[in-house]
């Protein structure tokens, strides 16, 4: 059986990226460096992309690189993660390889844009069709408030024939308290000519930012059974995600 998997935004992907708008937000006012370049690593208890499960609802290490020239907002950067879900899908890979490139910036006082494309890469996955998938995306965002589409430009994940599925991605990430964030997301994935394997996801959550990591706690749904993995598992039940991550 094929199933969905994995930057942009996943639980743990978009746990890193909201504690990387933290440490951004902390140091807005400082002058940065023209060329920057960020770690980050995470152990999470389940790896959700778009609401399903990598990982058959078990746990998943995490780890990736960024560089950004800050003058001109171009980036790249690259983002690994330990999953189940291809061999599940009888091939022959245990992670996932993420290579994204972009640019971003400011439409107007306020308002922000975030443009490029993304590559997951299974290296040895053997699926027929491969489950290696490129997407590009666009983002607009207004103050804690991101939206964002994106578009496979190949078959996605594995689906015969899906050339042009796409993901819109709303999400608030707005800061509570201090160094204590609420996320907000609802998405919906549509699988071109693959009926029955479209569906919306959910995600309620709290970020708090120890200073020496960040401690997420989620709870995540996708409304869809369509995605089942070994021993009949709902990769899509809704379910608690901690996460646990560090921004260097």
């Amino acid at each position: 059986m094929k199933y969905m998997t994995k930057p942009s935004s996943v639980a743990a992907a978009v746990t890193l990226a909201v504690a990387a708008m933290g440490a951004g937000l902390a140091h807005a006012e400082e002058a940065k460096p023209d060329h920057e370049v960020s770690f980050n690593a995470a152990v999470t208890s389940d790896y959700r992309y778009r609401g399903i499960s990598q990982t058959r609802l078990k746990p998943a290490l995490q780890a990736g690189a960024d560089y950004t020239n800050n003058p001109t907002g171009l980036y790249v950067g690259t983002w690994a993660s330990s999953i189940k879900w291809i061999k599940d899908a009888g091939g022959d890979d245990n992670v996932e390889w993420d290579i994204y490139g972009g640019k971003r910036g400011e439409i107007a006082p306020g308002v922000s844009y975030d443009v490029g494309g993304l590559y997951y890469l299974y290296p040895s996955n053997g699926l027929k069709p491969s489950a290696n998938t490129f997407e590009l995306y666009g983002q607009v965002g207004y103050g804690p408030a991101t939206l964002k589409y994106s578009s496979s430009t190949t078959n996605l994940f594995g689906f015969a024939n899906s050339k042009h599925s796409g993901y819109l991605d709303a999400q608030i990430n707005q800061d509570i308290a201090e160094g204590l964030t609420l996320n907000l997301h609802v998405g919906h994935q549509t699988v071109k000519h693959n009926n029955g394997s479209s569906y919306t996801d959910f995600k309620l959550g709290l970020t708090k930012d120890f200073g020496v990591v960040s401690v997420s706690l989620a709870g995540i749904k996708a409304n869809s059974n369509a995605y089942v993995g070994a021993n009949g598992k709902d990769l899509a039940k809704t379910g608690a995600v901690l996460t646990v991550s560090k921004v260097f």
